[in-house]
């Protein structure tokens, strides 16, 4: 009982050397690994932190389901954002500790264990397989998760990892390839888990559903035609740490099927993964702020743009990805490793690909400076 073992190359030590390398370069370092944020945390949320820092739910023990304007504010950004009405398809929500918690508890919270299977992209981020290992499942690792006949026939499947937009690729599903896996989980009593993390940083307008009052964002699993109007078997999983620069206030969310959202709500209530007060108020006031996603978006585009121009100029062959905030390349030598060598002596550091499942790749992040980018740009194209 309780979490068991688990085993990862996610590891970020396993790059101290490369950084060291790195900082001795002229210039010194430029780190495109990790992707955290590097940008100012929009007014709004400031503002409205600092007004709720000493509300009942500030000097009160926080209420785990959210406050009733945080639940307003999450139906309201689906409404606005994802074109889902969640009341409408029998869904429910409720705020995390970040993405990262929900994801890797999410197994466990579902009550799956060993004879369980749980079925997930072969290249994907590591957490996915790090909670099935925590909850004693079992991984199963497919290559496309929307080739359903991978994974339909397989005895003991009872959830399925979807990422859309993809950490570390890139790739986004289209509403067809979304509905085909909703339909096939369903037949074979498994929960769909979509990751949407990245749902409104796309780059390619023919993936995106454009409205230019909201916001450009890819296809829900909890939309309409996605889910059959029913958010039966679906969760989905949301934060604000991109659109919102707001990573370190740990503001997510998942939403989906009411009757696993309120389980786990209760369970969540009893272990104390509960977000504190303030910080619901400013996530209410986040998820909000469409201007200042908008900004995001715009700053996100353009180092994205230059990130992609620079590489090819060194030589990889890549395009702008469709969604999330990653250039993900096949390394040039083969390996990521070496790849990583090479790219320590100009003082750049990317994220190996190994980490992700494919060592023959790497993963640039966006998410830098301007001038950190620009400096990347021109240490790539010498």
């Amino acid at each position: 009982m309780g979490f068991h073992e688990f085993s990862s190359p996610y590891d970020w030590s396993r790059i101290a050397s490369y950084k060291r390398t790195a900082k001795a370069a002229f210039g010194g370092m430029i780190d495109l690994s990790v992707g955290s944020p590097v940008d100012p945390v929009p007014d709004s949320v400031r503002k409205a932190l600092a007004i709720s820092s000493n509300d009942p739910n500030a000097y009160g023990y926080p209420v785990t389901a959210g406050t009733a304007d945080l639940r307003d504010a999450i139906h309201e950004w689906f409404a606005a954002a994802r074109n889902v009405d969640l009341r409408e398809i029998g869904a429910d929500a409720v705020p995390t500790v970040g993405s990262k918690e929900g994801v890797a508890l999410m197994a466990s919270l579902l009550h799956f264990g060993e004879g369980d299977v749980v079925v997930q992209p072969k290249v994907s981020y590591p957490t996915y397989e790090i909670g099935t290992q925590l909850a004693g499942a079992q991984t199963l690792k497919v290559d496309d998760v929307a080739d359903a006949d991978s994974w339909k026939d397989v005895p003991g499947v009872k959830a399925v990892w979807v990422n859309s937009p993809c950490n570390p690729t890139g790739e986004v599903l289209s509403a067809e390839q979304m509905a085909g896996i909703v339909r096939v989980a369903r037949a074979i009593g498994a929960v769909v888990l979509s990751d949407e993390c990245y749902a409104l940083m796309q780059w390619e307008d023919d993936v995106a559903e454009v409205d230019a009052d909201t916001l450009a964002s890819t296809p829900c699993a909890l939309r309409a035609d996605v889910c059959g109007g029913s958010a039966e078997g679906v969760l989905v999983l949301y934060s604000l740490s991109k659109q919102s620069n707001m990573a370190g206030y740990r503001t997510a969310l998942i939403a989906g099927d009411r009757s696993l959202i309120g389980p786990m709500a209760a369970y969540r209530k009893q272990i104390g993964q509960i977000i504190p007060g303030p910080v619901q108020a400013a996530m209410a006031a986040g998820l909000r702020d469409f201007d200042a996603v908008k900004t995001q978006h715009s700053r996100y585009q353009e180092r994205l743009g230059m990130l992609v121009s620079a590489l090819r100029a060194y030589g990889y062959c890549t395009d702008m990805p469709q969604g999330a905030l990653y250039v993900w390349v096949k390394a040039k030598s083969g390996d990521c490793w070496e790849d990583l060598r090479q790219l320590a002596e100009i003082g750049i550091v990317a994220s190996p690909g190994e980490f992700y499942g494919a060592p023959e790749y790497l993963r640039f992040s966006a998410t830098a400076s301007d001038a950190a980018i620009a400096s990347a740009a021109e240490r790539l194209a010498r």
